[in-house]
């Protein structure tokens, strides 16, 4: 009971969190310059049509009013009309939703394949010249702008050796696993620098503990020693960074979906910005932040299942 306990008090948490981020994103969208009765509208620009689709879309009416009638159809679950695409938003961006989906699980694949057994070598070779060297790289690589990254990435794998399409997203599985392993990596080289940073403190730190020197002493197999005792338990805080993080990466997939012309969510908020399509952009944005506030309960439950010292209370 407990656990289900937890569950429900971090569910009702995150209520305020996501009403105070419907109200900033209202907000912030409509201070934004320009008019999108006039980018739907077009040339030539007639000012009773405009009137007439504004009064439509209730875009005449004071903020504060629009701003009710948002939460009021929320509460719904209705996210409104597309001002640009004249369809219900949950639909445009459920058009879009499966490229994301898959840049996500594969950039945090990638990150973790990357991270955890360079980590590792980096701990066991502590100060030493591959220890130094892996450090660096990622450190390097986390300074470096994704979008030059990824434009690096391009010229080398999909333009000089053809091993890769240069966007896209694919028809198929094997498709989408080959057409994203650019954008999923450029993503994951700079996730896996903070994992790989936190990981191998926290092996150092293990390493030093009394459990390990005595388990040493016993004969214990080194390498059993390293994947069952000490990396089960340098793993805990690897996993808070990792939940904590994604936010990160969700904010990476809007710039690399717009150099690689994914197709998914990223480029859709992209463009409903510059066409000033309010309800598309307001349901993206609380779109990103029930994922992230979702991903770290979903964190703080599995280092509770991790570790059996933290209890849910």
């Amino acid at each position: 009971m407990g656990g289900f306990s937890f569950v429900g008090r971090r569910v009702l948490q995150a209520i305020p969190v996501l009403f105070g981020i419907t109200f900033v994103s209202f907000f912030l969208i409509h201070l934004i310059p320009g008019d999108p009765v006039a980018a739907m509208l077009g040339n030539p620009y007639n000012a009773k049509s405009a009137a007439a689709l504004r009064n439509a879309l209730g875009l005449n009416k004071p903020i504060w009013d629009q701003y009710l009638i948002f939460l009021g159809n929320l509460v719904r679950g209705n996210l409104g009309q597309s001002v640009y695409y004249t369809e219900p938003v949950t639909q445009v961006i459920f058009d879009r939703i499966e490229p994301t989906t898959w840049l996500v699980v594969y950039s945090s694949v990638l990150a973790a394949i990357m991270a955890v057994p360079l980590a590792v070598v980096s701990a066991l070779r502590a100060n030493g010249v591959i220890d130094q060297i892996i450090r660096t790289l990622f450190v390097v690589s986390f300074a470096m702008p994704a979008f030059w990254v990824g434009i690096i990435l391009i010229l080398l794998l999909s333009i000089d050796v053809r091993l890769f399409p240069v966007s896209g997203f694919g028809d198929t599985y094997l498709d989408h696993l080959r057409y994203l392993f650019i954008p999923s990596f450029t993503i994951a080289l700079a996730f896996s620098s903070v994992l790989i940073r936190s990981l191998r403190n926290s092996i150092l730190e293990v390493l030093h503990e009394d459990y390990v020197r005595t388990a040493r002493a016993k004969g214990v197999k080194f390498r059993g020693l390293i994947l069952k005792h000490v990396l089960r338990t340098a793993l805990l805080p690897t996993v808070t960074i990792f939940g904590v993080n994604i936010a990160f990466l969700l904010g990476s997939t809007v710039i690399i979906e717009n150099v690689f012309a994914v197709g998914g969510i990223g480029q859709l908020l992209v463009s409903a910005i510059l066409q000033r399509d309010y309800p598309v952009v307001q349901g993206i944005t609380l779109l990103f932040a029930v994922a992230v506030v979702a991903i770290n309960l979903l964190t703080d439950v599995t280092y509770a299942m991790l570790d059996p010292r933290i209890s849910y209370d």
